[in-house]
């Protein structure tokens, strides 16, 4: 990232263009006009969400409409980098409060409804079967085909972050200090907000997450499949920049995380 005297601008972010101004707002601009429409229903989303969940997460509000420019106070805090048994009970209790957050409400302010999430997931599989399974090994292509047909019939009905990982989970002197980039908020598979949580983290966080939250054995096994499904995105993102470097670190991902042959 580059720094001035006032402004930070942060050189990541598919979506959006993010800066930080005066050390404790944060702005975003959309990059691409389709995510002007997601930018504003944060706004209209996430002041009712607040108010319900256990940690901080950004409440923005919108600067300037031509051109859109959203706005929200700095969440404090690094992003996860060695999970504790402790801050997978704080996480798996944010969770289960966000999983129960009303569905209905949701869309009313916007959310992505459950309709219009199975239709785009229909779409992503058809991709990822176009562009992303040809690219794999024959002897790997069965198992990955089984992968897609499993998690295009995989239920939506909750709230979900849908994009939680490290880099949005933040924490400080051992304990959780907010949630962050609520950009892909829908109605979706709770489990899709478990994927990393149970599946690439310590056992001591994992499980007490799990406990916490509760996760039955049947969330587990979901969750497991966003899990395996994560490096597919990289590899279509790879392929949409013209960069095969991104691509093959995406196709290793997809080989890793697939089940072993019989």
């Amino acid at each position: 990232m580059s720094t001035d005297s006032a402004i930070t601008t942060f050189s990541d972010g598919w979506d959006s263009e993010a800066r930080l101004v005066a050390g404790r707002w944060v702005e975003r601009r959309p990059r691409r006009p389709e995510v002007a429409g997601q930018l504003v229903m944060e706004t209209r989303l996430m002041p009712w969400l607040a108010q319900q969940l256990p940690l901080p997460v950004p409440v923005p509000v919108v600067v300037t409409e031509e051109p859109l420019v959203v706005r929200h106070a700095l969440v404090p805090g690094e992003p996860l980098a060695a999970p504790t048994a402790a801050q997978g009970r704080r996480l798996g209790d944010f969770l289960r409060v966000l999983h129960a957050a009303d569905t209905a409400e949701a869309q009313r302010r916007g959310v992505p409804s459950a309709s219009q999430v199975r239709g785009e997931r229909v779409a992503l599989v058809g991709e990822f079967t176009s562009r992303v399974l040809p690219l794999l090994p024959a002897d790997r292509r069965a198992p990955a085909a089984a992968l897609l047909a499993e998690v295009t019939a995989l239920p939506a009905h909750t709230l979900v972050h849908g994009d939680l990982g490290p880099e949005h989970v933040l924490a400080r002197d051992g304990d959780l200090t907010g949630v962050i980039d609520f950009g892909d908020v829908h109605i979706g598979d709770p489990a899709i907000d478990l994927a990393w949580a149970l599946h690439a983290t310590p056992s001591v966080f994992a499980e007490a997450l799990a406990a916490t939250y509760p996760a039955t054995p049947q969330l587990r096994q979901h969750a497991l499949l966003w899990h395996r499904l994560g490096p597919w995105y990289e590899v279509t993102h790879g392929l949409d920049l013209g960069d095969p470097h991104t691509v093959s670190s995406g196709l290793d991902g997809v080989l890793d995380r697939l089940p072993a042959a019989p």
